[in-house]
């Protein structure tokens, strides 16, 4: 009979990207294990278990957020995964999300709204690795695009240690001085409510003047934020379930572990904060909406071209110079994204599928899915349901 490996799990179970960490982990060890799971509920950051310093197990998946929480993972000589990356050169193998790709999604999600002006608002450089990693994503791209950046803290600043209400003080006075309208990246939800709180103290309009949007997707506080908040999904529970399987090598078959693994994100979930278009271009804007409204009801340019006064030509130069590609191409986003929401949250057959996104063949549907995402359908709706 298999021995059970004997598991800690040092990961908080008081915020959702934590519990959504321990979903994946219990998915992966009911297909593949069992386990004696060692776990006590707790917030981040919070000292390690008492229990923990005279446990004897096989293995550790932890969120490290402090050097001496990793000597205690250290000092054990287990195998261990770490499921945060607050710390440089720690020498135990890390899983967690493409914090870049989370900044290219979210650009992207703002740039399909018409935005020129962008900007960041994170914590202070230097604290957090993969915040400072999104930050400069963020503005690589947007600068790559031509368009206006703005950051918070600004670069070089180092602001007072301060208090809910001077930080909101702070926040307001930079929302204030930016051009609008504007697309603003906040590296994590919590810093995504703050902005909205902000700019309802300073009366500004949340979406038409600042649209917002977080990461993480932390559903209660996107929800309790006035707008609610749109953010990019960290596919935590993918990361939990890869996390649980390099533990097992580790534990079991002695395989090592990459010293770092990235897990792309689920995409946007959007709510209202960022539901607008910032287009001055008129004919543009009526093209947007339409394409948005009709594309999976099989529509094509032509369709488009009935609603709008202009030529192809000149339709296609003008949406491309707001959205950086063409009125054809925006179709097919706009499929695709319906394709992967399907696929993600219903049983329908491909032919079904195909036929809701607008496609007339589920083949063709089929062949393009793969081009665009590596992936068959079916093994991304298989990815979806662990």
């Amino acid at each position: 009979m298999r021995k059970r490996p004997k598991v800690a799990l040092l990961i908080e179970s008081s915020r959702a990207y934590g519990r959504g960490l321990l979903r994946g982990i219990r998915s992966y060890v009911r297909t593949h294990g069992p386990w004696s799971v060692y776990f006590e509920p707790h917030g981040l950051g919070e000292p390690l278990p008492a229990w923990f310093s005279a446990w004897r197990g096989d293995g550790i998946l932890v969120r490290i957020t402090d050097r001496r929480t990793c000597d205690a993972v250290l000092a054990t000589g287990l195998p261990a995964i770490d499921l945060r990356g607050s710390l440089a050169d720690t020498g135990i193998p890390l899983i967690g999300l493409d914090s870049r790709a989370a900044a290219r999604i979210a650009f992207e999600h703002l740039r399909e709204r018409g935005f020129r002006h962008f900007a960041f608002c994170g914590a202070p450089r230097g604290q957090y690795r993969f915040l400072d990693q999104r930050e400069d994503e963020f503005e690589r791209i947007v600068r790559e695009a031509n368009c206006s950046f703005s950051v918070f803290p600004p670069h070089g600043d180092v602001l007072p240690a301060a208090t809910w209400d001077q930080d909101q003080t702070h926040l307001a006075k930079w929302i204030s001085e930016l051009p609008k309208p504007v697309g603003i990246m906040a590296c994590h939800d919590d810093r995504g409510h703050e902005l909205l709180n902000a700019c309802r103290e300073v009366q500004i309009a949340v979406p038409d003047d600042v649209a917002v949007i977080g990461v993480d997707n932390d559903e209660v506080l996107c929800e309790l934020s006035d707008p609610p908040l749109t953010s990019v999904n960290s596919n935590t529970e993918e990361i939990g379930y890869r996390a649980a399987a390099l533990l097992e090598g580790l534990m079991t078959r002695r395989e090592p572990a990459p010293p770092l693994t990235l897990v792309e994100p689920l995409g946007v979930v959007p709510r209202k904060s960022t539901d607008v278009l910032a287009i001055d271009d008129r004919e543009v804007a009526v093209a947007m909406r339409y394409i948005r409204e009709h594309a999976c009801d099989g529509i094509n340019v032509h369709d488009v071209l009935e609603h709008v006064t202009l030529s192809r030509s000149t339709l296609d130069r003008r949406f491309g110079q707001v959205f950086g590609h063409s009125p054809s191409d925006e179709i097919t986003r706009v499929r695709f994204e319906r394709v992967k929401q399907l696929l993600a949250e219903t049983d329908y057959p491909l032919s079904r599928v195909a036929d809701l996104a607008g496609f007339e063949h589920s083949e063709h549907m089929g062949v393009m899915f793969r081009e665009k995402t590596g992936q068959t359908p079916g093994q991304f709706r298989k990815a979806q349901r662990r």
